[in-house]
């Protein structure tokens, strides 16, 4: 199968059982308003210099420009950036309704507990690993969980992924930035996604996100929010009211499991919060 590896200003690099070819997309593409997308299955033109077709996709994001993707490892720090759970939760909920398995990635677990995000993740069948880096912890499961798909790490600038990079790959030597301790944030280092042969699959080195920017990996719907967060899939149809949006209904299963501590707390405030910025959406924005 060919894909491609990495596209940069108008050319792309498809890697092929024969190595990687330098190729130009055919003018359809862009007629089409399709626009090639690192982790594109492709078909190539006899001569190998032109991407004749994307063969269909399993799904596509925008930002960063990706398509096909298995697993999304979120990267989270537990200190110098802490952690917000609502951008965690935005980027959780991005993945699942894109049929995406998302991945949280406790980095500098060394440096402070992530027994917080841990208990907070309990119930929602998310994956969690915690990252040691002084004895190696976790990086055994990352590596277990890349092999035979197609993954990408997202998360914060400064956070640590060209770190979890270099540990994961050390022959790849991707630039490490320093953080600003005065912003709190890191430099973007990554300038754009490039996928490399990682652990018996493939791994996209994707660029620094800006907090902001979490929400625009995709738009839901407000409609099917709750289906994003796994631990109210439980509690659908014992609500007293069909529709039920969860937020301040009477009789609702979700707020309940909420109050006895079924659900975590700040799962739930994420999800109300995510819902009122859809609500507020214009149509033309969804």
């Amino acid at each position: 199968m060919n894909y491609i590896v990495k596209g940069i200003g108008g050319f792309y690099y498809v890697r092929t059982p024969e190595g990687v070819v330098e190729c130009k997309a055919r003018g359809i593409f862009r007629k089409r308003g399709i626009t090639p997308v690192a982790g594109d299955n492709v078909a190539l033109s006899p001569d190998g210099t032109m991407i004749d077709e994307i063969l269909p996709r399993k799904n596509v994001f925008i930002r960063p420009p990706i398509a096909n993707l298995d697993v999304l490892f979120i990267v989270a720090s537990t200190t110098q950036p802490v952690p917000s759970t609502l951008v965690l939760d935005q980027l959780t909920a991005a993945a699942i309704y894109k049929d995406v398995q998302p991945v949280l990635v406790v980095t500098k677990a060394d440096l402070a507990a992530a027994d917080q995000l841990a208990q907070a993740y309990a119930g929602s069948g998310i994956p969690l690993v915690q990252l040691h880096y002084d004895t190696g912890e976790g990086l055994d499961e990352i590596r277990a969980m890349i092999e035979g798909k197609l993954c990408a790490f997202c998360g914060n600038s400064g956070v640590g992924k060209s770190t979890l990079l270099n540990a994961l790959a050390p022959e790849l030597k991707r630039e490490t930035g320093q953080i600003s301790q005065k912003l709190g944030r890191g430099r973007h280092t990554t300038r754009e996604v490039e996928i490399f042969e990682v652990s018996g699959g493939r791994l996209a080195d994707t660029p620094g996100f800006a907090s902001l920017e979490a929400q625009k990996l995709c738009r839901i719907p407000k409609e099917d929010l709750q289906h994003t967060f796994p631990e109210f899939g439980p509690y659908f149809g014992q609500c007293r009211f069909t529709g039920c949006s969860h937020r301040s209904e009477t009789g609702c299963a979700v707020r309940q499991a909420v109050e006895e501590g079924k659900i975590g707390k700040t799962r739930y405030a994420s999800y109300l919060a995510m819902y009122e910025e859809a609500s507020a959406r214009k149509e033309w924005e969804r």
